[in-house]
């Protein structure tokens, strides 16, 4: 999605960034930034907000200069190979989870989540067609 929202704003990735890297996880692309490995880098913004809680971000190295709009992400899937009645069993565990109960909010809390939503196949329609914009569908 950050590639997504770049090309919407006129910036070509190939041509205007040079290198790109991926850093294998959200709290390792900051580290990157603040080590001048790389000059940006996209994460997502509960884990920012997790890091600068516990003051593991260098705000004289790195400073958040944009937010992508909200849009459907992290999901939690079963196999249709899953009888349909297990999986409405899980589904409802996580539908659910009550963050005013105390082993419901420690959970969601080890998800940064304060609740979850039921989705569809619908909701995956914007991250779909910025995916085959970017080439990564075939």
């Amino acid at each position: 999605m950050p590639r997504h929202y770049l090309a919407e704003a006129g910036i070509d990735v190939k041509k205007d960034l040079g290198i790109v890297s991926y850093s294998g996880a959200h709290d390792a692309t900051v580290k990157f930034v603040e080590e001048g490995k790389v000059d940006a880098g996209a994460l997502n913004i509960l884990v920012w907000q997790r890091l600068e809680r516990e003051g593991r971000i260098d705000s004289a190295k790195v400073v958040v200069f944009y937010k992508t709009p909200a849009y459907v992400d992290y999901c939690w899937v079963v196999s249709k190979r899953v009888p349909e009645q297990q999986r409405t069993l899980i589904r409802k565990a996580f539908l659910s989870l009550d963050p005013s109960r105390p082993k419901d909010k420690a959970l969601l809390e080890l998800h940064n989540a304060t609740r979850y939503l039921a989705a569809s196949d619908e909701d995956w329609k914007g991250i779909e067609a910025a995916a085959a914009a970017a080439g990564m569908l075939k």
